[in-house]
């Protein structure tokens, strides 16, 4: 399973083919595993990654790191869940350190980021505080490099 799974996650558009292939397993076994992993939500979405830079889609992406004050019985669960049911909101993890959460929010300006935080965010009872970040440039998303440039491999060598 383990070896399937890495594959997919990397490339989940391989022919069911190429898949049994690669796992030297007969088709058939292939495509029943992947219902499974599927009905049992290990596989809980597949995912196209865009260079939206490219296309001239302008955005904005923001980290939100957020103090909270854990609920009684439900500790973060319940504020987390109230902040990633908004559509803004890409990502949410529960962190250690110096803040709870971390939340991940695209918009299409920054204005329209700041609304969000100030209105909606900021104002979730148990929200203590927030602090956001924007995002400048993309360098690498989910272990691919969004713009690789052959010609800077090479170091360069000084006598």
């Amino acid at each position: 399973m383990k070896d399937l799974l890495e594959i997919l996650e990397k490339n989940h558009s391989i022919p069911i083919e190429q898949l049994a292939t690669m796992l030297k397993r007969p088709k058939e076994e292939i495509v029943k595993e992947i219902k499974e992993l599927e009905e049992k939500k290990i596989i809980v979405k597949y995912h196209t990654i865009i260079n939206w830079d490219k296309v001239g889609v302008d955005s904005v992406t923001a980290i939100i790191t957020v103090k909270i004050t854990p609920q009684r019985e439900v500790g973060f669960d319940s504020i987390a869940e109230r902040i990633y049911r908004f559509d803004e909101v890409k990502s949410v993890y529960l962190m250690s350190g110096a803040y709870d959460l971390l939340v991940m929010i695209e918009g299409n300006s920054l204005k329209e980021v700041a609304h969000f935080v100030s209105t909606k965010l900021s104002t979730i009872e148990g929200v203590v505080s927030t602090t956001t970040h924007f995002m400048l440039k993309k360098y690498k998303e989910s272990g691919v490099i969004m713009e690789d440039r052959e010609e800077n491999h090479r170091l360069v060598i000084t006598p």
